[in-house]
């Protein structure tokens, strides 16, 4: 009958918890990769209906200035929240995204009050079909922002849950911000009112 040695059954022992151990960092290395990896798709879907409104804005600039030329004030903010987008766009910034989210909801807000004012402008078929589109693009970003913080909660967890917050911390992986606004009534889509 062949001893083994009580050195050799430690060594052994260790060596299987050092595995077990090794696939364990893996295993919570992986998931972390894969819910920093959904949180990256998840705002750059929020970024693409962001873009699409932001896009619409000027033929709906265009087709309201016809009936509210006094209203420079509104086109201005307009152009401010595009400029800010395009900067969050560029750097990834999620808080800079929901301040040029909030210029451009309280833009449309004006804008909306400004078409209630002018009959002819509601009654316009390329006003009232970007008003349809904004309306469903809203529904969208809507949609994209509840996902997209649905997802930087699962990761943030991830990170500060033991014992996946070890690995975390010894691959630095950082929290993810959610996609906030600051002022209460911007936080509801802008009202589309025909």
């Amino acid at each position: 009958m062949l001893l083994i040695g009580t050195g050799t059954i430690i060594g052994i022992v260790v060596a299987i918890v050092a595995l077990l151990l090794m696939v364990g960092i893996v295993r919570v290395y992986n998931v972390l990769v894969q819910l920093r990896n959904r949180v990256r798709n998840s705002w750059s879907q929020i970024d693409v209906q962001l873009k699409r409104r932001f896009d619409m804005i000027p033929n709906l600039v265009e087709t309201v200035k016809g009936y509210a030329k006094h209203e420079k004030a509104i086109f201005e903010q307009f152009a401010e929240a595009r400029k800010m987008h395009a900067q969050s766009a560029q750097t990834n910034d999620v808080a800079q995204a929901a301040k040029a989210e909030q210029g451009l909801s309280g833009a449309l807000s004006r804008l909306m009050v400004v078409a209630e004012q002018y009959p002819e402008l509601k009654a316009n078929d390329s006003f009232n079909k970007l008003m349809g589109d904004l309306k469903e693009t809203e529904d969208k970003i809507a949609y994209s922002r509840q996902f997209y913080n649905d997802n930087a909660m699962k990761l943030n967890n991830k990170i500060e849950m033991f014992p996946s917050n070890l690995v975390a911390g010894m691959f630095k992986f950082k929290a993810a911000t959610f996609f906030e606004v600051a002022d209460e009534s911007e936080r509801q889509a802008v009202k589309v009112a025909f």
